[in-house]
């Protein structure tokens, strides 16, 4: 088989329905627009929260909040889920994406205090809470602070 001679399977490829070609069709004249008004015309229509000049929805609602962008975004990872590693292992960003507990590390790893730990390991993370902090050394495992 040649590249030449590839071709879509039976009934993969529809081909485009023409509008504007005769009544005969049911979609002549007005190419099924309708009637006059904006949306009949060539490049008409109104953009998306567009309410016909009437104040549109998300300017009558009223603001709230606040939004850090300069904000960091730490991935969070509880003590228990760390049970799934080995004894005696060391646990990191590499390790954590290895083993399918993270996808992206984003700013970095906060290591949170729910749950029990039941191995030694060696914890490297950006932030660690108080009682994850206890609960790591009290398994008899290390933190390291990147």
């Amino acid at each position: 088989m040649q590249l030449n001679e590839l071709s879509p399977a039976t009934g993969a490829r529809k081909k485009a329905f023409r509008v504007g070609r005769g009544l005969g069709s049911g979609n002549g004249k007005t190419s099924g627009k309708g009637m006059k008004g904006q949306k009949s015309r060539a490049g008409g229509g109104v953009r998306t929260g567009f309410e016909g000049g009437q104040m549109p929805l998300y300017r009558r609602l009223p603001k709230r909040g606040f939004k850090n962008i300069f904000a960091n975004e730490y991935a969070e990872i509880n003590v228990e889920t760390l049970n799934r590693f080995e004894d005696g292992a060391t646990v990191d960003a590499v390790a954590l994406i290895e083993i399918g507990i993270l996808k992206n590390v984003r700013d970095g790893i906060r290591i949170l205090g729910n749950g029990e730990l039941t191995k030694k390991l060696t914890v490297v993370a950006n932030g660690f809470t108080k009682t994850a902090q206890s609960k790591i050394e009290a398994a008899g495992g290390k933190i390291e602070v990147i």
